[in-house]
């Protein structure tokens, strides 16, 4: 079938199985052609292929609101509302977003990004269609990794309590981005060896209506003797004592099964659990094979082999140097211990976590008890590692707050992602972090020019003492430079001079130092002496630098690839408030007041006009006139 031609889910109410048949093949055919070339989330797309199918021929969407968690499985949901066509252009700038955008279709009722939100947006659009006293359906559906965020169990507890009508679909793949973790993750896994369960149950129903009602008591007895066989066989009966109605296990690959229990769900008055299990990346060797996560989201690969299009770059990752550094402080110093909420693969602690296994913790997406936990270890002076994306702390920042800052703990926040991320978007960009940290009391940030400056500020985080301290890096690789072989802490809240210079300053650090120097250099061309500085401490700040800075009256230029406000820039105004710079000038360069979209981050810095053409403008504006003729004539 030619999948362009889709134009709304309805034509599938018509199909017989075996055109659903053909029609799964062709969309995992499609997906794993287009996904060579623009790359994205290919294993949780192919092991929902006839789940998502079958939701669209019992439901009718949009009426019916489906509400996909995380939404990296939300591809084939796509095709089926008419974006196939746009496939070509998926995750890149100005194209199909990877994960649900409202304002891509009706169909997309809820945007996703992080684990664990659909149970409680359903919750509420359950609870307006109550009030509103409509009809529809309101159908979540949510992987076994998010089923252990905080979130999601408390999801659950208040639906159960409510019994509101929901249907809830846990995608049971045994995968998320890493092998799943944790009590829940074991219950699951003797579910899925209960399938006999609801047989069991009916069966014995069947021969207590044979047998003579002799009072109260054999009806009672008969009562036990039923929830007997339920903890016998179902370990728990997790969701039932919830209040939830449980259906399953089932195939998740089996149109007919998921069909028939579909349909029986939604007869059923209350919540009900539809437990599915699928097969992550099915009908795609490489990916069904994958047991660490690696196909979980990729970029572009060959599709015959299977094998990535890796980068270019022989410079390590950001990721794997700090991790490796970490490993490598750890053989001396047994108190350093790695903490990563369900990442360890996208942190690159795999390595730590081979070495040093009772010192590593992956307590899956649990952000805000693996920040609680850092806390904790750090009481008994251990020095612990939280491995965390920037997007993922924000998750967490309660626990940063009161657990970590408030108690000025040795916690070492390693924040993974800093900065425009590209190709995942809105919900995944870095660019919040120095605003929500900056202004917690005893908290120490700072971001390194290169990798090997990275690798000394590791060793500064685990030797420093002074309480909770968060060394931001960006996603994708280094520069190449060289790198010392010994480490060395640096000062806390000491900068750099990369440049001299005479007529204005330019301040920044990580990623947006290539842009200063780049813009240096441009207006040395044109005579104008601009002074760049490393500013690799973004708290405490370098104050006997700034007051030097201040005190020579120049322009000042603050580059930040983060949020404006709240920011770095925003540190530098107060400071020269504070200290009565009055008749200093700063102009802040960063990320403006929007959620920046998807796409190559080289485009997107252009969207935004952050790059050293806007650096050479804002500075030869603030250059005198009669200066700059003087600068002309020489």
């Amino acid at each position: 079938m030619d999948l362009h031609t889709i134009t709304s889910p309805s034509f599938l109410k018509e199909l017989n199985q075996k055109q659903l048949a053909e029609l799964s093949e062709d969309i995992r055919q499609f997906l794993v052609e287009n996904l060579s070339k623009t790359g994205g989330h290919i294993g949780p797309n192919l092991g929902v292929v006839e789940l998502t199918l079958a939701l669209h021929r019992v439901f009718d969407s949009p009426s019916d609101k489906f509400i996909w968690d995380v939404g990296h499985q939300s591809y084939v949901h796509k095709i089926l509302t008419g974006r196939a066509s746009q496939f070509d252009t998926l995750r890149q700038f100005k194209g199909l977003c990877g994960f649900p955008k409202r304002n891509e279709s009706d169909h997309d009722v809820w945007e996703t990004g992080h684990s664990s939100t659909s149970l409680s947006a359903a919750m509420g659009m359950a609870a307006a269609r109550d009030i509103k006293k409509s009809k529809n359906h309101v159908i979540p559906i949510i992987g076994d990794g998010a089923l252990t965020g905080g979130m999601a169990l408390e999801a659950l507890n208040h639906i159960g309590h409510e019994q509101t009508n929901m249907i809830v679909v846990l995608n049971d793949n045994e995968m998320s981005i890493a092998p799943n973790v944790g009590a829940l993750h074991n219950v699951l896994g003797r579910l899925r060896t209960a399938g006999k369960y609801n047989k069991a149950k009916d069966d014995l129903e069947y021969l207590m209506k044979k047998i003579p009602a002799v009072g109260g008591k054999l009806a009672a007895t008969a009562e036990r003797v039923k929830d007997s066989l339920k903890y016998l066989l179902v370990s728990g009966v997790f969701f039932e004592e919830l209040g939830f109605t449980y259906l399953g296990p089932i195939d998740g690959h089996d149109m007919e099964d998921l069909e028939s229990n579909l349909q029986y769900a939604k007869k059923v008055e209350g919540p009900v659990l539809l437990h599915v299990i699928t097969k992550k990346g099915k009908g795609f060797l490489p990916a069904e094979q994958d047991r660490i996560g690696t196909w979980h989201g990729t970029g572009p690969y060959k599709m015959e082999t299977g094998d990535l299009v890796k980068s270019s770059s022989k410079a390590p990752s950001w990721s794997g140097l700090v991790a490796e550094t970490v490993r490598k402080i750890a053989r001396q110093d047994e108190r350093v211990v790695a903490i990563t909420p369900a990442m360890p693969v996208g942190s690159k602690l795999e390595g730590f976590a081979s070495e040093f296994p009772e010192r590593m913790f992956d307590v899956g997406i649990a952000e805000q008890h693996a920040t609680t936990m850092a806390a904790g270890l750090a009481t008994q002076d251990m020095k612990p590692f939280l491995a965390i994306y920037s997007t993922f702390l924000q998750r967490a920042y309660d626990q940063v707050v009161h657990d970590i800052c408030r108690q000025n703990l040795n916690v070492f926040i390693g924040i993974d992602r800093s900065g425009l991320v590209g190709a995942d978007g809105e919900t995944h960009q870095g660019v919040f972090d120095i605003a929500f940290l900056r202004h917690l009391p005893n908290m120490v940030i700072m971001m390194p020019k290169d990798e090997n400056e990275g690798q000394h500020m590791v060793k500064t985080a685990i030797d420093y003492d002074g309480g909770p301290i968060a060394l931001r890096y960006p996603r994708g690789n280094g520069l190449g430079v060289e790198m010392d072989t010994e480490l060395q802490a640096l000062p806390i809240g000491s900068w750099e001079v990369l440049e001299q210079g005479t007529d204005a300053v330019i301040l920044t650090f990580g990623t947006t130092i290539p842009m200063a120097l780049k813009a240096a250099a441009d207006l040395r061309e044109q005579g104008i002496k601009a002074e760049v500085v490393n500013a690799r401490f973004i708290k405490p700040m370098d104050s006997q630098m700034l007051h030097s800075i201040f005190q020579r009256k120049l322009p000042v230029v603050t580059i930040e690839e983060a949020v404006l406000q709240g920011g770095f820039g925003s540190a530098v105004l107060e400071f020269a408030h504070d200290h009565y710079y009055t008749d200093s000038v700063v102009e802040r360069l960063g990320i403006p007041d929007q959620f920046i979209e998807h796409g190559d981050v080289s485009k997107l810095m252009d969207e935004i006009d952050l790059n050293s053409d806007r650096v050479v403008q804002v500075i030869k504006k603030h250059i005198q006139p009669e200066v700059k003729a003087g600068y002309k004539a020489l």
